[in-house]
């Protein structure tokens, strides 16, 4: 039986900090916060083909930014308004393939993301008044008309955190500290992250499973103080996962 292999496996020089899916060119982007040096950059790559588009991409704003959303090619990047508050300031629309800048806009702010494109609206009118716009120009003519541009849905599928106890012993190579595992089943395969206790440290797993036969493992984090958030995701039929803070591994199913 052959073994998966990852096609994607990009090492960032900081911490992934957001993915964002582009659901209609199937690019990943990828936020990234180099904590000791304040600075924030951002990557894309194709999740076809595995090709990197760019990396280490920034902005003027070293820090106060990050990914709003993703649409069509092209990456919506934000401002925060402070260093000490979570709402956002301004738009700044990039390129997915040469991380090019193609428009910004210092008075939008992002809403959400319609099949036709993001919905956007000036912050400095009140009430707010919601307009669609042009995801490669950034114009805005027309109002937001929600039964016409109904919200856009992704493909990604999030594991279940299920008490260990429901599933099959044989399941885990290793045995699950605590009493959950984050699973999802998709087709013949079994994606079971746990962690677990070894020589006193606690580790996080990452197992595919076809059947009860394990086909593909890898330590997600060594040395842990305390249990982690989940491990994975599923986008068609790509296995999408960060490894010790700073990889990105995509495996194809």
């Amino acid at each position: 039986m052959p073994i998966l292999q990852p096609y994607i496996n990009q090492q960032f020089n900081g911490a992934i900090w957001r993915l964002e899916i582009d659901e209609l060119s199937d690019t990943i982007f990828i936020e990234v916060r180099n904590e000791a040096e304040k600075q924030v950059s951002f990557a894309s790559l194709d999740l076809i083909d595995g090709k990197l588009n760019f990396k280490g991409l920034t902005t003027p704003e070293r820090w106060l930014t990050g990914i709003e959303a993703a649409y069509d090619g092209v990456l919506l990047l934000h401002n925060y308004q402070s260093a000490s508050g979570p709402a956002h300031k301004g738009l700044m629309a990039v390129d997915a393939i040469t991380g090019e800048t193609l428009w910004s806009n210092y008075n939008c702010a992002f809403d959400h993301l319609t099949t036709s494109g993001p919905v956007l609206y000036e912050t400095n009118f009140h009430p707010k008044k919601l307009f669609l716009a042009d995801i490669k120009t950034g114009a805005t003519a027309r109002i937001y008309e929600p039964f016409i541009y109904p919200e856009l849905k992704n493909n990604i599928t999030a594991p279940e955190i299920i008490n260990a106890d429901i599933l099959p012993a044989n399941l885990y190579p290793l045995p699950p500290f605590g009493n959950s595992v984050h699973y999802l089943q998709y087709n013949n395969f079994r994606i079971v992250s746990l962690h677990t206790l070894q020589a006193g440290q606690l580790k996080q797993y990452l197992f595919v499973m076809d059947g009860v036969n394990k086909i593909y493992e890898d330590l997600l984090n060594a040395d842990i103080q305390k249990l982690q958030p989940e491990a994975f995701i599923l986008h068609k039929n790509r296995l999408v996962y960060i490894k010790n803070k700073c990889g990105l591994m995509v495996l194809g199913l």
